[in-house]
């Protein structure tokens, strides 16, 4: 089945910028809505963006609309986020996920598969 490995992530200083991967196994990755998500000790998991299976569609939370960037390259079956100008506010572990629904979802439940997450930590 589908396993994803996110990397990328760090310490920036806000302002600045990072580019995240998530890599996934499998030859179903073309099929496969993917998400960004994050999270910070004792709070929910928050829905970051979004793309379809061709690209042509992408979702950004209002918090991150403008600043960041999810693109897909399903030749290399990798998803990408692009984060720039990055707030304190940011800092978070960053998890990608997949989803097999039908359309692009911000619902959390309709990701079942994660990866480890990586994290994101941004200095004032």
């Amino acid at each position: 089945q589908v396993q994803l490995v996110e990397s990328g992530g760090g310490l920036v200083q806000a302002g600045g910028s990072l580019r995240l991967s998530c890599a996934a196994s499998g030859r179903t990755f073309s099929t496969l809505i993917m998400g960004w998500f994050r999270q910070v000790p004792d709070k929910a998991r928050e829905f970051v963006g979004g793309i379809d299976r061709s690209g042509g569609k992408i979702l950004y939370s209002d918090s991150v609309k403008g600043r960041f960037t999810i693109s897909r390259d399903n030749a290399k079956n990798t998803v990408y986020l692009q984060m720039n100008s990055l707030k304190f506010e940011d800092t978070a572990v960053y998890y990608c996920a997949t989803s097999t629904f039908l359309a692009m979802t911000t619902m959390m439940e309709r990701y079942t598969v994660w990866g480890q997450g990586t994290q994101v930590t941004v200095s004032s």
